[in-house]
C-alpha cells in the first residue's frame, strides 16, 4: 500500500506502506455469524490438511525488544501509540502503523478500511499463536504461509537509517521469531523469511542461515533497481538464485509494490474507491514480475528455480501467458530464437498462483494452468480477506472436482513448493 511514486527507494517506505486514512474513523462492521462460519472442516474436504498460502502475521510488539542483544538495547523498533493509533518506530524514526487486521476482537469484519487502529481491537491470532491456531482450526485450515504484516521489514527504510548493523539485525530477528513461530505452532505457521538485499555478503549469509533455520522460502522485491540495485539478471543475485534452487527454496513476490496504483485512480474518487481500484491493480501488476522472468533468461539459468506468485489471484494468468506468447514472436523474435522455452513451459516450470475470493477462475481454469500449479490462500486478516466462509467458498469452488484434485489445490502443491513436513 505503499504511496510514494514506487520508482526509488524512499526513507518513508515502511511509514506509508499502509495509507494513514485506512486507519481513519469511518467503515462499516459487518456482524459475523461466527458460530455458522466456524465449524471446522467440511466433511467433502476430510483428510485434508489444507494449506492456506497467503496470510500475515502481524510482528507482536516485544518481537524486536525481546531479542535485542544488549549492544541493540534501545536501538531496534518498538511500539508506541500516536494520534490513537499503535506504530512502530526506530528511535525517533516513524515506521508506520501495525499492518492490515480487520478481523474484530469479537470476530466481526471491518469494511472499508484498512485496520483497527490499535492491536487490541483486532482479533488476537493476528499476532498470538494459540489464539491464530485456534482460529485456524474453526475456519478448517491445518496450516499457513504467513507474510509480514507491517512495514518494519521495509528495505528503503531500514537503508535510510544509515546503520547497517541494526538494520540487518532487525531482519535477522525478524528471521528468528519466524523459526521461533513455526517450531512452536507445531509446524503449522511458516513465516516466511526476509534479507537483507542492499548487502550482499549479508544476504548470503542470512539466506544459508535460514535455509538452515528450515524457513520455508523468501520474499523478494518485484524490482531491485527501486533500491539503487542490480537487477535480478546481474551477478549480484546469482549466488542467492543458486542457493534457492539447490535447496528447493522457493523466492516469493507478494503483490507488485514496485507499482503505484493510487497514481492510476481518478483524483476526485474518495479514499474508499481509490482503495478498491488500487487493491485491484497491485494484484494485476504481479503480470509484470512474470514477464520479466520470462523474457530474461533467468529461468533458463536456473530451471529448477521455484516461484511463488502471491496475493495476486489466478484468473489474469491465462491472458497474461497467452499475451507472452503472441509477444515473444511480435516483439522480440531475436531474443525470443536465444530462450530454451515459451511462456507457458516456463509457467508450468517455474511459477505457482493463488486464489482466495474467485470463483470463475478455480471453476473454469484449473486445467488450463494446471491442477499442480495453484494454490489456495484467505489473506486473513487483511481487508481482502475470505473471512468468514472460507469452507463454504472451497466447496463452492472446487465441489466439482473429484477428491484428488482437491487434495492436489488445498494441500500438496503447497507442501512441494514450500517443502512442508507433512
Amino acid at each position: 500500500m505503499a504511496a510514494d511514486d514506487g520508482t526509488k527507494v524512499n526513507a518513508d517506505d515502511a511509514q506509508n506502506y499502509w495509507m494513514s486514512e485506512g486507519y481513519a474513523p469511518g467503515g462499516v462492521i459487518r456482524d459475523v455469524d461466527y458460530a455458522r462460519s466456524s465449524q471446522g472442516l467440511h466433511p467433502s474436504l476430510q483428510g485434508i490438511k489444507i494449506v492456506d498460502c497467503d496470510t500475515h502475521f502481524t510482528e507482536p510488539p516485544d518481537m524486536f525488544t525481546s531479542r535485542a542483544p544488549e549492544k541493540f538495547k534501545g536501538r531496534l523498533p518498538y511500539c508506541r501509540n500516536v494520534d490513537g493509533a499503535d506504530r512502530w518506530f526506530v528511535g525517533d524514526r516513524n515506521f508506520g502503523t501495525m499492518g492490515g487486521n480487520v478481523i474484530g476482537a469479537d470476530s466481526n469484519k471491518l469494511l472499508g478500511r484498512l485496520a483497527f487502529p490499535t492491536l487490541d481491537q483486532g482479533h488476537a491470532g493476528s499476532y498470538q499463536i494459540k489464539p491464530r491456531l485456534k482460529a485456524m482450526d474453526e475456519m478448517g485450515i491445518y496450516a499457513q504461509i504467513c507474510f509480514q504484516n507491517s512495514g518494519v521489514t521495509q528495505a528503503g527504510s531500514l537503508m535510510a537509517l544509515g546503520d547497517d548493523e541494526v538494520a540487518v539485525m532487525i531482519l535477522k530477528i525478524y528471521n528468528d521469531a519466524a523459526a521461533e513461530r513455526q517450531q512452536e505452532s507445531g509446524d503449522r505457521l511458516f513465516t516466511l523469511g526476509h534479507l537483507p538485499i542492499w548487502n550482499k555478503a549479508a544476504m548470503e549469509a542470512e539466506a544459508r542461515r535460514c535455509i538452515d533455520m528450515k524457513i520455508k522460502g523468501f520474499v523478494l522485491p518485484d524490482k531491485p533497481e527501486r533500491l539503487g540495485l542490480p537487477s535480478f539478471t546481474n551477478e549480484y543475485f546469482a549466488p542467492l538464485f543458486e542457493m534457492c534452487e539447490a535447496t528447493g527454496t522457493p523466492v516469493n513476490y507478494h503483490l507488485n509494490a514496485a507499482i503505484n496504483p493510487s497514481g492510476m485512480t481518478w483524483e476526485e474518487l474518495g479514499f474508499e474507491q481509490r482503495l478498491a481500484v488500487a487493491s485491484m491493480m497491485y494484484s494485476l501488476g504481479n503480470a509484470a514480475t512474470l514477464g520479466n522472468f520470462m523474457v530474461s533468461g533467468l529461468l533458463d539459468t536456473y530451471p529448477n528455480l521455484k516461484i511463488g506468485m502471491i496475493e495476486s489471484g489466478m484468473g489474469w494468468v491465462p491472458f497474461a501467458v497467452e499475451m507472452m506468447e503472441h509477444q515473444f514472436d511480435e516483439m522480440m523474435p531475436n531474443v525470443a530464437r536465444r530462450l530454451q522455452k515459451r511462456p507457458w513451459e516456463y509457467f508450468r516450470q517455474n511459477f505457482w498462483v493463488t486464489f482466495w475470493y474467485e470463483s470463475i477462475g478455480p471453476k473454469q481454469l484449473l486445467e488450463t494452468l494446471g491442477v499442480d500449479k495453484v494454490l489456495f490462500e484467505t489473506d486473513y486478516p487483511h481487508p481482502t480477506s475470505l473471512y468468514p466462509g472460507v469452507q463454504e467458498h472451497l466447496v463452492d469452488t472446487l465441489g466439482g472436482y473429484d477428491y484428488e484434485v482437491r487434495k492436489q489445490v488445498l494441500e500438496r502443491n503447497a507442501v512441494k513448493l514450500y517443502n512442508l513436513p507433512f
